[in-house]
């Protein structure tokens, strides 16, 4: 089985699972164990991403709280660190996994490592999945519902896109066409020593 094909099926897999209680609070119960690591990082991957998507629709609610609204936010903050923690476990394992690879004189990087392409891969099963959802829901319009099977559509086949470049890039790596370069995320506003706002209150 290719590496996205077992990256699709395992966030699918996370989304339905999420979707049995589809409540925000609900704890991960990641079925991989910490021996199948790559396994467990994709699965946990798309839960925070699926967690965050249903985040990003509670806060729109028009007539949220404020202070409900502030929690959610500061939820957002820190599933997108969370996020960016998961993505370079995944880069990591990469780096790993081909680290004796010879790479070629003429080898080239890439514009982004495989890790933030399947970063971009576990929110295209996202969107997926909702779009789906909307282009059959039984209360909504024919129009709707057209319209939403025309982006599914386009969805589709992004996902095969998408697919084909991860496993050119995978390949690329493998054969030492492509090197990795992985450079750690340096967000400011959750680091007490770099963000003002929080240094100053010191």
């Amino acid at each position: 089985m290719k590496f996205t094909e077992k990256a699709w099926e395992i966030f699918n897999r996370s989304i339905d699972d999420y979707h049995v209680s589809n409540d925000v609070y609900a704890s991960i119960q990641n079925p991989y164990s910490e021996q199948d690591l790559i396994e467990h990082l994709l699965y946990k991957k798309n839960w925070i991403d699926t967690v965050q998507w249903h985040l990003e629709d509670i806060i729109r609610d028009p007539e949220i709280d404020p202070i409900r609204a502030l929690e959610i936010k500061r939820w957002i903050d820190k599933s997108n660190q969370e996020r960016t923690d998961m993505v370079e476990y995944i880069d990591s394992w990469f780096l790993q996994k081909y680290s004796d690879v010879e790479v070629k004189p003429d080898a080239k990087i890439n514009t982004e490592s495989p890790a933030w392409a399947i970063d971009r891969f576990s929110i295209l099963s996202l969107k997926v999945y909702h779009m789906r959802e909307e282009a059959n829901r039984t209360d909504a319009s024919e129009e709707h519902k057209a319209l939403c099977q025309s982006k599914l559509n386009v969805l589709l086949e992004q996902h095969q896109d998408l697919s084909t470049a991860i496993e050119d890039l995978i390949q690329d790596i493998a054969s030492g066409n492509k090197y990795m370069k992985v450079y750690k995320q340096m967000k400011m506003y959750n680091d007490e020593d770099l963000n003002p706002i929080l240094y100053k209150k010191k």
